[in-house]
């Protein structure tokens, strides 16, 4: 981010990011999100942190499948020639004169980062070679940059040898902007939230290094030889001459002088070929255009969502804050018949506002983003329309174009059609209008346990649009499975009202794991999706549709019916999950920590990073460590080893380490096969380890105290084995875990041995209870 601020900011330069995945796999530290949905916010929060550092941003098809030790596996997961193909698009579409890997293709560390310099490599030959994908096959036009270099750090490199390196300080200060590049970054990077990366705008020197890989060396600036003039631009030297002037005369207290050459330059470069640099000099020109105007256009849905066939009222509104003389000739909503003529005259500072309805097309499908529209193959991405490989964001489908004429000129003005409310703290809030099913179906159980051939209750929750909708809602179930009622009728009022209604689900004799699905039929319509709208501040709202559907496991998990306390730290199902096993779950608070009677619960369980979230757990420690010394049981899921804002949480000394086991198949050998963790209220064996997913754990206990107990062993291939995934230590009369192994992300995927293991962690001392030995 320092670089990108200093090229964008301080060099004036476009420059860009291109990440090879999404972030999909990593951990999320402010919210439960997982997966394709943790994709979407990191996405966002790239974008959010490219706003305030001026630089572009791209991305690959690749999928984040979790942490890799080898670069081997990642290209193999994603595909090597796919995932080249896709960065020499970008290249082909950027145009870079210089490529920059942030990672070395030996360096070690997550395989993904060594993957990305790996492929890289090979992209930077290809994307000049015309016999690669070539236009006549429907390729883009070859590019070859001028070089390539490797930006080494000492921060992830210890060893790395910099005396041989070209050296660059990026941490000036730029006076018109008030502030060093390295503070525009630190604002930047702390865009990335659910990373846990917030980080100080720190001031001075940063001296960044650079490695010669490939294309034209340089000597003094990694720039060195790049022409920076219009003439890279063929037929544009009237349109230099013209902006030339323009600068010498803009005045920053009447930027509007300048519009006559503006509009003279737009004109001059529509006859440039349209490809490369014109375009986007294009691009530039139009805002430029806007600014000196202090012209603000916008379109306004009156709903923030609607459904095919739905009627939607736009108000489109444009001012022109100058005593320029531009007129609105017209307006075209792109998903509606015709234009809006209107050829007015735009009047210094008031505002002209028109109002146009029109109709949803029938069969219109739901706005999602476009890498989530298909479903993956593989560990990349399926996206039907190759244009859009690369790119951080499809083009809103529902845009309004305004057209502008001012000096014999016309200039379109594309905005995407949104939604705006006023919330009383926020302010205005905007958010993307979407398109979606005339329903929303969502379950609220994602996983229905079943422990014995009981049946079980699955409550759904169906939410009408702007509408009313009047159908059938049923249960598909796979084979072995019943349901009750076979399906269930439904009326709901327009206005977002909401029903709740409930099924039965029952196994018989041998019924395996296996995924429902709930459908509506509304006059033979099928909708089988629910709408979430992920919201955080930092972000824009973001509205996804998700299958309505989960998933049926038969699993013998006994446990003894009690109450469960649950801490919660950055999110996580696992409270839902111990719902499902049987268990009475109470969510703890702050205050509850510090003065509710803990002596009612007969476990406590901390969430995932709540040692890094809940600050409170320090002041709290007292309290915890007497509730077990007196007979109680406290399991600590997984926490960072770094921001321990909760303090140490065992009784007894131990190590967070960043170890981790991140082959999900690994063997897991259990260390101590007597030991309460793993023979009750279940018998552990290596059949309740299969079917695991992304991993087996992560942030691994080392350096562990005398008192305790390490209960399982494993490790990834080549590596030896890794014993703190679950460690147990007895503290007076109770036990204290701390476990590393991925419950959050087992127990949501419905893996039935992650559920049995987990039900003896909360049932430590059970058994002697029930047996009066304590």
């Amino acid at each position: 981010t320092n670089l990108l601020a200093y090229l964008s900011k301080g060099r004036l330069v476009r420059a860009a990011y291109l990440s090879m995945t999404r972030g999909e796999g990593g951990q999320n530290l402010i919210g439960r999100e997982q997966g394709a949905d943790l994709g979407v916010i990191r996405t966002e929060e790239l974008l959010a942190s490219r706003a305030i550092d001026g630089a572009e941003q791209f991305f690959t098809r690749a999928i984040d499948f979790g942490y890799s030790k080898s670069p081997d596996e990642a290209i193999r997961f994603w595909g090597d020639d796919e995932t080249v193909s896709d960065i020499v698009r970008v290249m082909r579409t950027f145009r870079p004169d210089v490529v920059i890997t942030r990672f070395s293709p030996t360096g070690g560390g997550h395989g993904h980062h060594t993957a990305s310099a790996i492929l890289a490599r090979k992209a930077f030959d290809l994307a000049g070679d015309p016999a690669y994908q070539p236009v006549s096959a429907g390729g883009l036009t070859p590019w070859k940059p001028t070089r390539m270099l490797f930006n080494g750090s000492s921060f992830m490199l210890p060893e790395l040898d910099t005396s041989a390196a070209m050296k660059l300080n990026t941490g000036g200060y730029n006076s018109l902007l008030g502030e060093s590049y390295n503070e525009i970054s630190g604002r930047g990077r702390s865009m990335h939230k659910s990373q846990g990366f917030g980080a100080a705008q720190n001031r001075g020197d940063v001296i960044n290094y650079f490695f010669h890989v490939a294309g034209d060396s340089a000597s003094s600036d990694i720039l060195e030889g790049v022409d920076m003039s219009w003439a890279r631009v063929p037929g544009a030297g009237a349109t230099s001459k013209t902006l030339a002037e323009a600068e010498k005369e803009f005045d920053p207290e009447n930027p509007a002088a300048i519009l006559p050459l503006l509009l003279k330059a737009w004109s001059e470069l529509a006859v440039v070929d349209d490809s490369g640099w014109a375009a986007v000099k294009k691009r530039d020109l139009r805002t430029l255009i806007l600014a000196a105007a202090g012209l603000r256009a916008e379109a306004l849905a009156s709903v923030e969502s609607a459904a095919p066939g739905d009627s939607v009222r736009i108000r489109t509104t444009v001012i022109n804050r100058s005593a320029f003389p531009f007129v609105l000739k017209g307006i075209r909503v792109a998903f509606a018949h015709g234009d809006s003529a209107i050829g007015a005259p735009l009047v210094n500072n008031r505002v002209t506002t028109t109002d146009i309805s029109v109709v949803v097309p029938p069969g219109e499908p739901a706005t999602a983003p476009y890498w989530l529209e298909r479903p993956p193959d593989g560990y990349r991405y399926d996206i039907a329309d190759p244009a859009l490989i690369g790119t951080a964001r499809s083009p809103s489908p529902y845009k309004v174009t305004f057209a502008l004429a001012a000096s014999g000129v016309e200039i379109a003005v594309d905005v995407p059609v949104q939604f705006k409310s006023v919330d009383p703290v926020e302010g205005e809030v905007y958010r993307p209008f979407v398109v979606g099913p005339p329903v929303s179906i969502v379950p609220e159980e994602r996983v229905l346990l079943f422990p014995s051939a009981n049946g079980k209750t699955l409550n759904v929750r169906i939410t009408g649009g702007r509408t009313a909708s009047v159908g059938t809602l049923k249960v598909q179930a796979p084979p072995g499975w019943s349901v009750t009622p076979a399906e269930l009728p439904f009326r709901l009022r327009g206005g977002a009202s909401e029903e709740r209604v409930s099924f039965t689900v029952t196994p018989s004799p041998g019924a395996v794991a296996g995924e429902y699905t709930v459908v509506a039929n509304i006059d033979d319509r099928i909708v089988r999706t629910g709408t979430s709208v992920i919201r955080y501040p930092h972000i824009p709202a973001q509205t996804l549709f998700h299958a309505a559907s989960g998933k049926l496991v038969p699993a013998d998990v006994r446990r003894k019916k009690f109450s469960v306390g649950y801490i919660e730290g950055s999110g996580d199902g696992v409270p839902e999950a111990l719902r499902q096993i049987g268990y009475d779950v109470v969510l703890l608070s702050d205050a509850d920590l510090l003065s509710a009677d803990l002596a009612h619960f007969q476990s406590i369980v901390t969430g995932v990073r709540a040692y890094n979230t809940r600050p409170i757990l320090a002041l709290a420690k007292g309290r915890l460590m007497d509730y077990v010394s007196r007979g109680g049981t406290y399991v600590v899921q997984y926490a960072t080893s770094g921001r321990m804002e909760g303090g140490e949480p065992g009784p007894y000394p131990f190590r967070i380490s960043r170890e981790r086991v991140s082959d999900e198949t690994a063997p897991v050998t259990i260390l101590a096969p007597d030991h309460p963790a793993v023979t009750y209220p279940n018998a552990i064996g290596p059949d309740d380890f299969s079917g695991w997913v992304q991993e087996r754990g992560l942030y691994f206990a080392d350096t562990l105290d005398t008192s305790y107990v390490a209960v399982l062993a494993s490790n990834d291939p080549g590596e030896p084995a890794r014993n703190g995934g679950l460690i147990v230590a007895r503290h007076g009369e109770g036990y204290f875990c701390y476990t590393g192994l991925s419950f959050f992300r087992q127990l949501p995927a419905g893996v039935a041995g992650a559920y049995r293991l987990f039900a003896n962690l909360v049932e430590l001392g059970s058994r002697e209870k029930a047996e009066g030995k304590r």
